[in-house]
């Protein structure tokens, strides 16, 4: 100080103090001031470690922290040649906007051929279903004439074994005639040589053995026709018998048919599923972004043939993004999810944000590089790992004038405690 303070050990020798410039040191304003002062710097150190302290116990905070979100990758889900490009370089957006079209001709064929299709098997279905009623009155009514047939053919060939035995008995009259007027002939002709009969008598006896032979002929030529009339007889009871087997299979007939109707009704939904798809195909041929956002990387062009998966640009998404804040594993403590926080974003000043934590990451940031540490070779340092932290905003409103882009630098402060 320019004041120069007494020497007390002068004024005990009797030896006279020097005076300064200034006024006495024990003036009462300097150690007012001297105390204010010293009471400030105390109360100033008092509050900065109490603050500090409450900062710590109540807080948590890093400045390893950025803005994430998704970036959607856009590429075609067919081959196709690109015809538009409706967008450029970091040009924004909304959700739905036809970003790419490519030359649908193709397609709208595809579509055409396939509606063909579905409508021939459709047709083909119809008609497999009303064979089933069909089929089933059919066979019903062929199994009942079959029975019918069976009868009547059965009855048939009782009459024709009475024919046949008529036929025969017939035969023996015949037969027996036809002896008696031969005999009578033989008897005759001697008689009419010695003229003990007349010519005439002679001649009636011939034309009687002519008729009996020939009635003998006719008898056999019925049995013949009798025995046939049998044999044909017991042929359509057999073709009966056999219709009516067949007409017992009406139900399997039925089944069959109703088969045919449901594979012409799998052919339907086949032909459907292929309408479907051609359709959906159709329908890729103009590729829309699927969340509003930024798009960058645009690497498609008017005229390129495109082919499925091939990247054509990204799409940065603006409103899905959350704070991943790398956090040292000695601020995990009191972290827990629901806690909240608030974020200070450095490219806007500071500008504040409310945050909840969401998620605590299930490994460090270094266990989950792409080359993890290897501690296993005797010359491990310990270091302090960082453990990511998700935090999601909690209100959409800050969000909605999409300042916020994945990679900003942020500084979240979790209140650990209440």
């Amino acid at each position: 100080m320019a004041d120069e303070i007494p020497d007390q050990n002068n004024k005990t020798q009797g030896q006279p103090a020097q005076r300064s410039a200034g006024p006495e040191p024990t003036d009462p304003r300097i150690k007012s001031r001297r105390r204010f002062i010293v009471i400030g710097i105390v109360a100033v150190v008092v509050v900065g470690t109490l603050l500090f302290w409450w900062h710590s116990t109540y807080y948590e905070d890093t400045d390893d922290a950025q803005v994430d979100g998704h970036l959607i990758q856009i590429s075609a889900r067919i081959t196709g040649h690109v015809t538009k490009v409706n967008v450029n370089e970091n040009q924004f957006v909304e959700k739905g906007t036809v970003l790419v079209e490519l030359d649908p001709k193709d397609f709208q064929t595809a579509v055409e051929q396939d509606e063909a299709n579905l409508a021939s098997a459709e047709a083909a279905y119809e008609a497999a279903r009303v064979n089933v009623p069909v089929t089933h009155v059919n066979t019903g009514t062929t199994l009942t004439s079959a029975g019918v047939d069976v009868s009547s053919a059965s009855a048939s060939v009782a009459q024709a074994e009475k024919q046949l035995q008529a036929a025969q008995a017939a035969l023996e009259a015949a037969n027996a005639n036809s002896i008696k007027t031969q005999s009578d002939l033989e008897r005759y002709t001697p008689l009419v040589k010695n003229d003990v009969i007349s010519k005439q008598q002679y001649d009636a006896a011939v034309a009687a053995a002519d008729s009996d032979k020939a009635a003998v002929a006719q008898a056999q030529a019925n049995l013949q026709a009798a025995q046939d009339g049998v044999r044909i007889a017991h042929d359509r009871v057999a073709t009966a018998e056999a219709s009516l087997q067949y007409a017992k299979t009406g139900p399997q007939q039925v089944a069959i048919q109703k088969a045919r109707a449901d594979q012409a009704a799998a052919v339907v939904q086949q032909a459907q599923a292929a309408l479907d798809q051609a359709r959906l195909n159709l329908s890729y041929t103009r590729i829309v972004a699927p969340e509003a956002g930024i798009i960058t990387r645009k690497s498609v062009e008017i005229g390129q043939n495109a082919s499925i998966g091939q990247n054509m640009m990204t799409l940065v998404s603006l409103d899905d993004i959350w704070i991943t804040a790398n956090f040292k594993e000695t601020q995990l403590d009191h972290m827990r999810a629901g806690q909240p926080v608030t974020v200070s974003v450095d490219a806007y000043g500071g500008r504040k944000y409310d945050g909840r934590v969401t998620q605590i990451g299930g490994a460090t940031g270094s266990v989950l590089s792409l080359f993890p540490p290897e501690n296993a070779t005797g010359n491990y340092v310990k270091v302090v790992q960082r453990v990511p932290v998700r935090i999601d905003f909690t209100d959409p409103s800050q969000i909605a004038d999409h300042l916020l882009r994945p990679g900003l630098s942020v500084e979240p402060k979790v209140r650990v405690k209440n």
